[in-house]
């Protein structure tokens, strides 16, 4: 084998979720990682987030098993309900039996806190280095080297490099270099809040993921920072999407879409003053992921809608199967060539069954009876093992 890809000099460009895993696992693998962000600081913003098993394995293999055990609750399972009259649906076993079912756990922690972990286990390796405040404006690449132009308000800077990753999600500027499939509206907006446990409805305060399915519009909530809030998402239509990343919702606009909900719901979404609200977007799968010395990774290479919850998951494997990939192969190309042939077929599927996801749960009349005739047929376990292709996937040995 070339010794090419035993140390090599890579750029992230992106220092979300997926970013920061990324670098994570490229430093343990010996390679010299600068990760460019665009930001110049890290804030609060954000909401809860899944970490199913087949991400949190990715974490674990870091070492981030104990500071995620710290920060994230391991809901015992989802209660899905009719969102009008309250009714349960069904469920979907999660805690003790998802562990034991896939190896791994299934997490829920808010955003922030999962950042700050990566953070901090950032600053803990040498070989990463983390600039902030730079704006990715130009890509070069020669059979040696892949070079960026990242400007900052000190001035421009030109970063030579073995390999890049592109990780600066749905609206990537670097996407365009592999493919210009345009964004697709998704016709929905998810509504984000914190709300104290203390000013959530008794009913609704239990460990558990709450799940509330109706006619085009759906909420989740669970607790976070432990346990002393319940992040809730509603998603519901909306004709005209924004390109923002997180506005400030009118309160009374999201309560007309569930006036005639079930009573402790409509207590819940009635807390929050203030909401973030994020126009959901959509985006087919980057033809190629890579080439050359250029590889796309998470939501800049595949964004899928959150009705699986496998965003940021899928950019967690990703950083998995490219380190791997170039464990595995002499040289950059055929490494990254290898890694787009191994995430294209997943990434597709999730997509797929993400977007179907989304027309179940806002399903109306035979289809919504159909759904939940099949979740009360199945039970808890049985729809815990309708995701064991999802789920189940393990990181490359």
């Amino acid at each position: 084998m070339s010794s090419e890809n035993r140390a090599l000099r890579i750029g992230i460009v992106g220092a979300g979720i997926g970013g920061l895993t990324t670098a994570l696992a490229l430093s343990d693998a010996g390679h010299a990682v600068t990760v460019i962000e665009r930001r110049t600081g890290f804030s609060e913003v954000g909401a809860g987030i899944q970490i199913s098993p087949n991400a949190s394995q990715v974490l674990a293999g870091l070492g981030l098993s104990p500071a995620l055990h710290r920060a994230a609750s391991e809901p015992p399972g989802v209660a899905v309900r009719a969102l009008d009259s309250g009714r349960s649906l069904g469920g979907v076993a999660l805690g003790a039996n998802a562990r034991a079912r896939f190896g791994a756990p299934y997490y829920v922690i808010h955003r922030a806190d999962l950042q700050t972990l990566l953070l901090d286990a950032l600053r803990g390796r040498p070989a990463i280095r983390l600039m902030m405040g730079r704006t990715a404006t130009g890509l070069t690449e020669t059979d040696a080297e892949i070079r960026l132009v990242a400007e900052s308000s000190g001035g421009t800077q030109d970063l030579a490099f073995d390999l890049l990753v592109g990780a600066d999600g749905l609206r990537s500027r670097l996407r365009d270099r592999l493919d210009r499939a345009p964004l697709r509206p998704g016709h929905a907006a998810a509504w984000r809040a914190l709300v104290p446990i203390d000013a959530v409805p008794e009913a609704l305060r239990g460990p558990a993921t709450g799940l509330w399915l109706g006619r085009n519009r759906h909420v989740v909530h669970y607790p976070v920072r432990d346990a002393q809030y319940l992040n809730v998402v509603a998603v519901v239509p909306e004709a005209v999407g924004d390109e923002g990343w997180g506005r400030l919702g009118e309160p009374a606009v999201l309560r007309k879409f569930f006036r005639t909900c079930a009573e402790p719901l409509r207590e819940l979404l009635a807390v929050p003053d203030s909401w973030l609200v994020w126009s959901l977007a959509d985006r087919a799968v980057a033809r190629p992921l890579a080439r050359g010395r250029f590889a796309l990774l998470g939501d800049a290479a595949h964004p899928v809608l959150p009705y699986l919850a496998q965003g940021s998951a899928l950019a967690i494997e990703d950083a998995a199967v490219l380190t791997r990939a170039l464990a595995a192969h002499p040289t950059v190309p055929a490494a990254l060539d290898a890694y787009a042939a191994e995430r294209s077929a997943r990434v597709r599927r999730v997509q797929k069954a993400a977007r179907a996801n989304g027309r179940t749960y806002h399903a109306r009349g035979l289809v919504a009876l159909a759904r939940n005739a099949l979740m009360g047929r199945l039970g808890p376990d049985g729809m815990r093992d309708r995701y064991a292709w999802l789920y189940g996937w393990t990181p490359p040995a």
